[in-house]
Order: C-alpha cells, then sequence, then structure tokens
C-alpha cells in the first residue's frame, strides 16, 4: 500500500519482513511515519506490532535468528546499512517498553547514563543541565529534584515509567518508540503518561503500540491496524476508528475478534 510521502516524513518503510528462524513475523510492511505525529500501532495479541515496532530502531538484532528485509529509512539514511551504528541509531531511535525498567542506580544517574556515553557533557553542569531539562520534559523534575540521589527502582511504577521516557529523550533522540507504556500502569499513572505523550509530540516523531483501542484514540492521530504480520489498513486516527475501509479493521474496532 503506497503512502503519500510528505515532507515531513521522518521513517520510511518499505517492503518489510521480519523473520524469526523460519517463521515470518512482519510480512511485506510499507508505512511512512511523521514528525510532530503520534502514530499507534493497534491489533490483536501475537499481530506483529511490537516486532514491527522494534525493527524501527533495529532491537531485533539483540534476538538469536531473527533478520529482516526490506528497506527502512531514517531521514533518507538506511538504519540497516553496515555502515550504521546499532547504538547510534538507538540513541537517535529511543525505546520506552512496556514494564517501566530503571537502572539500579540513582534518578540522576539514570538520565545521565546515555549522555555520558555519548559524549553529550563535558562539564558535571552540563549534565546536570541535561538531566533537569529531561526530567522537566518528562514531567518528573518537580517530584523529584530534591531526591536525585535516591535509586529510581525506589519511585512509583508511573514515576519509574516517566523516568525511563526522560532516560530515553536524554539523549536528545527524534523518534520514540513506546511498547505498551501503560500497560503494567494504574488509571492515574495512564492518564498522566498520556498527557506527556501530548506534550512530546511536537518535538519528535512518536509510535506507540497498544492494545487498547481507546488509548490509541485518545493520544494519536495516525493509526495502523496489524493482523496476522501484515499491515491491514493504515491512515489518520478519526478515519479508522469511525469509517475503516477493510472489514477486518471494522471487525476488530467493532469487537468482533481480538
Amino acid at each position: 500500500m503506497t503512502q503519500t510521502k510528505l515532507p515531513q516524513t521522518k521513517l520510511t518503510a518499505r517492503n518489510v519482513d521480519v523473520f524469526y528462524g523460519d517463521n515470518k513475523a512482519i510480512d511485506d510492511v510499507s508505512i511512512d511515519i511523521g514528525n510532530g505525529v503520534v502514530t499507534a500501532f493497534i491489533g490483536p495479541s501475537g499481530c506483529g506490532k511490537s516486532t514491527f515496532l522494534r525493527s524501527l530502531n533495529r532491537m531485533n538484532d539483540t534476538i538469536a535468528g531473527a533478520r529482516v528485509t526490506g528497506q527502512i529509512l531514517l531521514d533518507g539514511e538506511d538504519i540497516y546499512d553496515r555502515e550504521m551504528d546499532p547504538v547510534a541509531l538507538r540513541a537517535r531511535v529511543g525505546m520506552v517498553f512496556q514494564k517501566p525498567n530503571p537502572f539500579p542506580k540513582s534518578i540522576y544517574e539514570n538520565v545521565a547514563y546515555g549522555p555520558r556515553i555519548h559524549g553529550l557533557a563535558q562539564k558535571k553542569a552540563d549534565m546536570d543541565g541535561i538531566v533537569e531539562k529531561a526530567l522537566t520534559r518528562a514531567g518528573l523534575w518537580n517530584e523529584v529534584k530534591d531526591r536525585l540521589t535516591d535509586a529510581g527502582t525506589a519511585l512509583s511504577g508511573g514515576q519509574q515509567q516517566r523516568l525511563c521516557i526522560a532516560r530515553a529523550i536524554a539523549v536528545s533522540p527524534e523518534v520514540i518508540l513506546m511498547d505498551e507504556p501503560c500497560s503494567a500502569l494504574d488509571p492515574i499513572a495512564t492518564a498522566r503518561i498520556e498527557e506527556l505523550i501530548e506534550d512530546l509530540k511536537s518535538r519528535y516523531a512518536i509510535v506507540i503500540v497498544t492494545h487498547s483501542m481507546q488509548q490509541a484514540a485518545r493520544v494519536s492521530q495516525k493509526t495502523a491496524f496489524f493482523h496476522l504480520g501484515r499491515m491491514v489498513e493504515y491512515g489518520d486516527t478519526h478515519q479508522i476508528f469511525t469509517n475503516p475501509r477493510e472489514e477486518r479493521t471494522k471487525d476488530y474496532i467493532t469487537g468482533r475478534y481480538g
């Protein structure tokens, strides 16, 4: 399915297949992901949405037997090119996982870890500024500014997830991938993360995998529906939810399966 390429396209995938050994998990997916837009991937469990998400920053490289064919471009650069450093790529395309996974370090060190590895701060004052800015953007600074030396793991679940978002944005990424970031959180913490996504979207391209259609409807402007490893339909979120073109999309949205 060909999408019209817009100038603000950040990631372009063309004819992407993902294999785990002999098993084909993703079949011929093509999509353009825009800057300043939240794109939601929806579909039943096991449909391939998280697998495809992980292909966008080469997280599948860490799985034995996984391989990706087709083409994925970030600002026109092939992310699977041999010259592309996966570590540098993952700084540009950050990831937030389903369960909050802060490092067993202080709140400060959780955020400072990436900038330190990538040499983004020369002096402690520079690092202090990066940490404060990332925590502020993640909506966490006012809650933790007086206990930056406390363990990140001592925070509540919702705070831990915002700390992980701060950690991802501390290295100034261009894209943020979120793999069901609220599935382990209570409704209040989920609402905070959704507000945060709304605040962040003007600065980044954001892609969120969610099992909640209500969440996709609330936070995204574009939605892709996956089923059995294929992308069945992609379009404006409002159109996908109110007037889907494909019968399978309609069946999923109306709860006939999933």
